[in-house]
């Protein structure tokens, strides 16, 4: 039986404070094998500057997810509606780099908590697995 053998990724996972304890999203989401993935908060979603993406892909990101609030329910008004826009401008970037437009994705909490992010998170890993 021959085994398929998939490229490791890397992934860089962003996420409001408020809304997420960072230590039970790495519990929840778990590494495959090979696979490497950074979490890192942020006091606000709308804090995550288009620099910040653009330093993660620089520096061997595969994929880049920001986890926030759900929608009109950002501790600083309007955070979780600045954050879809700038992973718009670095999606558009990466395309123009030639690394495809769909690496950045934004992932607002919603009813189904944790382990609803846990699952887009999944999904999204295997959606860039197949660009890689």
């Amino acid at each position: 039986m021959e085994m398929l053998h998939h490229k490791d990724l890397k992934l860089y996972i962003f996420y409001c404070s408020n809304c997420i304890d960072g230590d039970e999203l790495s519990r929840l989401f778990g590494e495959e094998e090979g696979d490497e993935h950074k979490i890192i908060s942020l006091p606000c979603s709308g804090k995550a500057d288009l620099l910040y993406f653009l330093k993660a892909f620089e520096t061997g990101a595969d994929g880049l997810a920001l986890v926030t609030c759900p929608k009109n329910e950002c501790h600083y008004l309007e955070g979780n509606l600045r954050a879809p826009k700038r992973a718009e401008q670095a999606n558009t970037l990466l395309e123009e780099a030639g690394m495809g437009g769909k690496r950045v994705t934004v992932l607002p909490m919603n009813g189904n908590g944790m382990e609803g992010i846990v699952s887009k998170l999944k999904i999204f890993r295997e959606k860039i697995r197949g660009m890689s």
